[in-house]
């Protein structure tokens, strides 16, 4: 500004013919810098002039046409200084903040070409990109990913402290802004070192199997009772079976795949049976070998469940109580070989077709209860330890919203060697930490936070992550507004699949666009990839998330949108949760292209974190929740007549989603006008975008009886699922209808989305309170 205004006075000083008064002073702040500009009149320029001892002659202008050009030429070269000052003043103001935003991935700008300016480097979202990729391609990921697999890793264990403090070093080396552990003292099952679990025939007794896994948070007993087949264990399997077998104490023998063990477990639970045996058939886990044994969980929750709701800092600081979510009756996984020779002890009807797997030589049957059928007996004598776990993290602070942050984790343990379900996402979380950190050395710089986490006892149900998440809820809720999860993150080559909340899906596919397809000889992203297989590609590549997804708490139970994405092959990868997940079988999932599966997966992680914190706007699709409701409302209105039956209507319920999709409307509008440079404005408008997850979460429903309260996503009695599946039972089975939960159900639900739309439309003066 100074050499401006050198300039300015050597030009007129060199000027004779006339001299021109400039205000320089700034305006307020928020306004722009201007030139206020006024041609002497002889009066006052000739006491100006004396006043300031001005050695300058004044000529008095003559009106002639040659003077009159010089006067306009100098009237036109001071409008271009004029404008060459404002400008200046407004690049000095944004050089000292304010959010920056990048032109879209696909190259069209969705507001202005935005950019990242410092002193001499201007950073656009294509520089960001080139950078990025850079260093990706100079990344190997093999050497870390065997470091975090030779050998077995219980959560709690030697080794995985050992790997623990591994990653912390790895994270101070990078030059994190700070770098720290929580730990945690939860309660976990193991096996028991000198009783193993076992399956055994009865009379005359033979032992089946003595399987080298288990299932974690299974109920110990020696339960004693008929078998009894009940294909994958779900709510219309057991359905059907109950049509044709009394299941009412016996032992339930159901197939691996389509829903979790604990969901196979509590639905065996529901229908009295004693006990259940999980078994991997080779119709779905053909590439097992026969005596492979699974390992799981049945708790039908995450976290700690001996501390539901609390942080596990102390056991001992809470009230001795346990999760409604553990089972109550003995579960064991079991191998193909020893299905084959349970089910020479079933009898009974055939089963339908649909339910035939491909064991060899197998009369698949249902079962009965009948004398003449052998009896099984199953031994689970799990113990309970308490053990001291430790999750890593490391932040990357913002320029400019340092306390609003992303939160990148991946999951650290695992029951054997675990290389695709654990090494490979912490060996990714490790490079994305420093490839971040390396873009900040070299002058980026985001405008929010990345916290960067390795979590330990995924395993058990993304404990760790849930005791965090519980730990400092309030925080989280305010401050943290993205997660991205890693865990099992390559599967394969080919194929992609996401998972997770609807309004990140938008960034995830921009982001696809952009990266390249991990697979050899191809110049095609992954998006391309996708679309000449699935033309329609969040039809089929985007799945439900499911609880045993370590991203299911952030989203479910904190509110914090959520995503999990992994690259895998058409045939699944079978492996995960046994001995058999080692390196030489992820190779062979990934034709030997691991780096390059590793490398792609990176860029869509690190672009997508780079999107949100770097972004005026927070890159996130709220408006897609309309479109969700709309789709929910279409599903009951079939339901009118019978809820006009009870003296009820949808009315409110109609209102309410209304009232949210203008809120979204008007939240996008609001956008539109607003001038982003202002840090204030947009930091005050981001943050209703933040609260639209969180404000899905009933607020109606106890955190400690119901704690996945997200009405879309959540488990419990109020949730839109619940709603649609209690209006079926109207339909289907009258007398099993409860009126009274109904009410409260739909009652419930209308406030929560009507809560979200008050909260998105800002501040309660804008509110639309009329229904």
């Amino acid at each position: 500004m100074n050499q401006a205004r050198t300039a300015i006075t050597n030009l007129f000083n060199n000027e004779p013919q006339m001299y021109t008064r400039f205000n320089l002073a700034g305006e307020h702040e928020g306004e722009s810098n201007h030139v206020e500009m006024k041609l002497s009149s002889e009066d006052d320029d000739v006491g100006e002039h004396h006043n300031n001892h001005m050695t300058t002659p004044i000529i008095r202008s003559r009106k002639t046409r040659k003077n009159f050009c010089f006067m306009v030429a100098g009237a036109l070269l001071l409008f271009f200084i004029g404008f060459l000052l404002g400008y200046l003043a407004y690049r000095s103001r944004s050089k000292d903040g304010g959010c920056q935003q990048c032109a879209s991935a696909d190259g069209a700008d969705t507001t202005n070409q935005d950019i990242e300016e410092y002193d001499e480097l201007v950073l656009y979202w294509n520089d960001l990109k080139e950078m990025l990729s850079k260093k990706i391609k100079l990344t190997s990921f093999e050497d870390n990913i065997n470091a975090f697999s030779r050998s077995s890793h219980d959560a709690g264990s030697e080794k995985d402290e050992d790997n623990a403090a591994a990653i912390h070093e790895q994270f101070l080396s990078y030059g994190l802004n700070k770098v720290w552990h929580d730990e945690h003292y939860v309660r976990l099952q193991f096996q028991h070192r000198s009783l193993p679990n076992k399956v055994t025939f009865l009379n005359p007794e033979e032992v089946v199997e003595t399987p080298s896994a288990y299932l974690a948070y299974s109920a110990q007993g020696t339960p004693e009772g008929k078998l009894v087949y009940a294909n994958f264990g779900r709510k219309e399997d057991f359905q059907l079976l109950s049509q044709n077998v009394n299941i009412n104490g016996c032992i339930v023998l159901v197939r691996a795949g389509k829903n979790s063990f604990a969901e196979k477990v509590a639905n065996a639970q529901k229908m009295n049976a004693k006990g259940v045996l999980i078994y991997p058939d080779p119709e779905e886990y053909s590439d097992l070998q026969e005596d492979t044994v699974q390992f799981g969980h049945v708790h039908m929750g995450t976290g700690d469940p001996y501390t539901p709701g609390f942080p596990s800092f102390n056991h001992t600081q809470f009230p001795p109580v346990k999760s409604s979510g553990l089972p109550q009756i003995p579960a064991q996984t079991i191998s193909r070989r020893a299905a084959k020779k349970l089910f020479s002890g079933i009898g009974g009807p055939e089963c339908p077709v649909a339910w035939r797997g491909s064991l060899s030589g197998i009369i698949y049957r249902m079962g009965n209860s009948s004398a003449e059928m052998r009896t099984v007996k199953l031994e689970v004598n799990n113990v309970n330890e308490e053990r001291k776990i430790f999750n890593v993290f490391g932040v990357l602070n913002g320029f400019v919203d340092a306390d609003r942050y992303i939160v990148i984790g991946a999951q650290r343990d695992s029951w054997g060697p675990g290389v695709a379900k654990s090494a490979v996402g912490t060996s990714i979380l490790l490079e994305l930490a420093r490839i971040l950190s390396d873009l900040v050395k070299d002058g980026y710089k985001p405008m929010r936070s990345v916290v960067f986490a390795s979590w330990t006892a995924g395993d058990f149900g993304a404990v760790g992550a849930t005791e965090w998440l519980e730990g400092y809820l309030p925080v989280l809720h305010a401050k943290a507004f993205a997660y991205i999860n890693l865990d099992a993150a390559i599967q394969g080559l080919s194929d992609f699949q996401v998972s997770g909340s609807p309004i990140l899906l938008d960034l995830v596919e921009k982001t696809i666009k952009n990266v390249k397809s991990p697979v050899g000889g191809t110049t095609e992203t992954i998006y391309e990839k996708i679309k000449r297989t699935y033309p329609n590609w969040k039809s089929s590549c985007v799945q439900q998330l499911s609880m045993e997804n370590a991203a299911y708490p952030f989203l479910s139970y904190t509110g914090i949108p959520s995503v999990s994405f992994s690259v895998k092959r058409q045939a699944p990868y079978q492996f995960l949760g046994t001995n058999m997940d080692t390196l030489q079988q992820l190779k062979n999932a990934v034709d030997y292209q691991l780096d390059s599966a590793a490398r792609a997966v990176t860029e869509v992680a690190a672009q997508m974190a780079i999107r949100l914190t770097h972004d005026h706007q927070l890159y996130m699709d709220y408006e897609i929740y309309s479109e969700v409701l709309k789709d929910f409302i279409s599903e009951i209105r079939n339901y009118e007549e019978n809820v006009k039956s009870m003296g009820l209507s949808f009315q409110w319920l109609y209102s309410a989603t209304g009232d949210f999709s203008r809120a979204a409307f008007g939240l996008t509008k609001d956008f539109e006008k607003a001038d982003l440079t202002d840090q204030a404005l947009c930091r005050a408008l981001n943050d209703r975008i933040m609260k639209v997850e969180y404000n899905f979460l009933s607020p109606y429903v106890s955190t400690r009886d119901a704690p996945f309260r997200h009405i879309f996503f959540g488990s419990g009695n109020y949730t839109l699922s619940a709603i649609k599946e209690h209006l079926n039972l109207r339909s289907s089975n009258v007398s099993m209808f409860d009126e009274d939960l109904f009410r409260n159900q739909l009652a419930l639900v209308t406030w929560t989305i009507k809560g979200a739309g008050n909260s998105l439309t800002g501040d309660i003066w804008d509110i639309d309170n009329e229904f």
